[in-house]
């Protein structure tokens, strides 16, 4: 689109089904990366509508996430898109700027997420009838806990990967950086709960490890190892603190703190390259000559408007994008399951295998139903309790 003088580039035009001129090593290369990506973007929802979203509604909206939003989005920013433009286009530093993701892939998952949640309600027990939080625990913290660590050490191919190059020896400081953030971040978390609740939540550690993580993935590149330290370090507290929000004064009942990971601290990523960037990498970035320089080391606000721009367009866009979506796909046909089968679980209606086949449910549980439901005595009792309850 022409628009104000210059060209605004809204989506691709072609290469669908990687065909034609896009049939090439390269291409096939930077789509398989950038299909992983994708699916992180995907996956990152399912726990902020964890133990009450229908299957097939997620597959539906897998569908919806792959073809058009994070395409879309994408494009802006990493596919010479508009957003990409705002250097060449109006002189606002190099554009918006992401190495690896922070709004790419977390933040479009994370506002995904908060609008899956927003339209499907919380779980059954979560409120009483005073709006006060009930407290759900995880099953199973140490398999949380390796979960965390398994990211971690996959984030060094997500973000260091991003360098898409083998002569690149910037990957040194990508990797240095990725590696600061995440522990810094799983520090400031443990101290500030620790010190505000007066014990260390091995949960929240690892939220503040993930949120270190999701922060830098898109300044990783372009920061030192101080401005990395401390960009993890907020995001640690910046996650305890969202989660708390989330959950007690929007009301919204997200299982993994799945926005707060995800959608808070990839904005903060973007943001905090508009700080941080030292100014030492990035040459020619986006069309622009010189290198990549924040507000604090004397590179203007040009760079954190760029950011900013990209950070409340994502937003716009993608909340806006899902939150239709769901609401429309919701008319059309419920997407949360039944009372019923939340109450007993969703292995056997929604998947038909038990997650935990060795793990007695109860002594009067009738696993499935000929009508492929499930009944349970005790999650009839349950369900009535917590409704009493509120």
């Amino acid at each position: 689109m022409h628009l104000f003088g210059h060209d605004w580039g809204l989506f691709g035009t072609k290469g669908f089904f990687l065909s034609g001129t896009t049939y090439d090593v390269g291409v096939f290369a930077l789509f398989l990366f950038q299909m992983v990506f994708m699916d992180t973007a995907a996956t990152i929802p399912t726990g902020s509508m964890a133990e009450r979203w229908k299957f097939s509604s997620f597959v539906i909206f897998g569908f919806f996430m792959a073809m058009v939003v994070y395409p879309l989005f994408g494009n802006w920013v990493w596919g010479g898109g508009w957003l990409s433009k705002l250097g060449t286009n109006f002189g606002l530093g190099h554009g918006h700027v992401d190495f690896a993701g922070s709004s790419v892939v977390h933040m479009v998952g994370g506002v995904a997420a908060l609008a899956g949640a927003m339209v499907l309600g919380p779980r059954i027990g979560k409120y009483t009838r005073d709006g006060k939080p009930v407290a759900m625990p995880g099953h199973h913290i140490p398999m949380a806990l390796l979960g965390t660590f398994i990211l971690a050490f996959g984030w060094f191919g997500f973000n260091a990967g991003s360098s898409l190059a083998g002569t690149d020896l910037r990957i040194s400081v990508v990797a240095v950086n990725t590696m600061l953030a995440s522990a810094t971040g799983a520090l400031s978390a443990m101290i500030y709960v620790w010190v505000r609740y007066g014990k260390p939540d091995p949960s929240m550690l690892a939220n503040g490890m993930l949120a270190g993580l999701v922060a830098i993935t898109a300044p990783c590149a372009f920061v030192n190892s101080v401005g990395a330290a401390i960009i993890g370090g907020i995001a640690g507290i910046l996650v305890v603190v969202s989660v708390y929000f989330v959950e007690r004064t929007m009301k919204v009942d997200d299982p993994v703190g799945a926005f707060s990971v995800h959608g808070v601290n990839g904005a903060w990523g973007v943001i905090s390259l508009g700080l941080f960037a030292d100014g030492t990498y990035g040459d020619a970035w986006n069309g622009v000559p010189g290198t990549v320089t924040g507000l604090l080391y004397g590179g203007g606000a040009s760079q954190l408007f760029a950011q900013t721009i990209g950070t409340a367009t994502c937003f716009i866009f993608v909340f806006a994008a899902f939150y239709a979506f769901f609401k429309i796909q919701n008319a059309i046909s419920p997407i949360r399951v039944s009372a019923e089968v939340e109450m007993a679980g969703l292995d056997i209606p929604e998947m038909g295998v038990l997650a935990y086949p060795d793990f007695p449910l109860s002594t009067n549980t009738t696993v499935a139903s000929s009508a492929g439901g499930v009944t349970d005595a005790a999650g009839s009792l349950a369900l009535k309790t917590s409704a009493a309850e509120g």
